[in-house]
């Protein structure tokens, strides 16, 4: 018997001549250039966009820079100095003695520098450079070789300021949701000696970091009081 061969019918090849889509793997020409320009221009466009997200929140809620204008934390800060301050970390504890703080005092509609030295319910006084909390006396290292330059000079004290309670602050227990703050330079600084307490929710941030000029590239101290031995 006849065995006959089947087949499927062949199709007729088509080469695109008549205007037709291309076939597999064929591309338009200039086609995949202007494309990839495209696409790059749409990716860096998203990489500007999220660094100037991630600038602005850096920025006003996490950290931001701050200039020192005044005497008032001499020795340890100039004039011209720039800080970045951490704005963050109090949302999470409330500042410890010793810490260098940056906060608002809307009376003055400008910012102050200090140092924390009494936190809610210390009872504090000042005499002199003796510092008193909770009726014991304690010593301020920040402050310890400006207390020697002043008396290797023979001046009776580096305080020649304002002691603390005074006729402008009497009260001397810090009340809650309050800090007490004073100026390293107790010669010549306007702190809670005269302002009073400063309520928490004031405070901008802990000043963390100087990072001009270069040669005073570093983090802050934040040493706290200690207890006179």
């Amino acid at each position: 018997m006849d065995r006959t061969d089947t087949h499927e019918p062949e199709l007729p090849q088509h080469d695109g001549a008549d205007g037709g889509q291309p076939v597999d793997g064929a591309k338009e020409a200039g086609s995949g250039e202007g494309s990839r320009l495209y696409k790059e221009i749409v990716e860096w466009i998203k990489a500007l966009a999220i660094a100037g997200l991630l600038v602005f929140v850096i920025r006003w809620f996490l950290f931001a820079p701050f200039i020192v204008d005044g005497p008032s934390m001499q020795p340890n800060f100039e004039t011209g100095e720039r800080l970045i301050v951490n704005k963050i970390l109090y949302d999470f504890r409330e500042p410890r003695r010793g810490e260098v703080i940056v906060f608002h005092v809307p009376e003055e509609n400008r910012d102050f520098i200090k140092r924390v030295i009494g936190v809610p319910g210390d009872t504090v006084r000042l005499e002199g450079d003796e510092l008193y909390i909770n009726g014991v006396k304690f010593e301020e290292p920040y402050l310890r070789e400006a207390i020697e330059r002043a008396r290797a000079a023979g001046e009776p004290a580096w305080n020649l300021g304002d002691d603390f309670p005074n006729a402008i602050v009497s009260e001397t227990t810090v009340p809650e949701g309050m800090i007490l703050a004073f100026g390293d330079n107790r010669r010549n600084s306007k702190d809670s000696r005269m302002i009073g307490f400063i309520p928490l929710e004031n405070v901008i941030g802990r000043a963390d970091v100087v990072f001009w000029p270069l040669d005073k590239f570093g983090f802050i101290d934040h040493s706290a009081p200690v207890p006179a031995g």
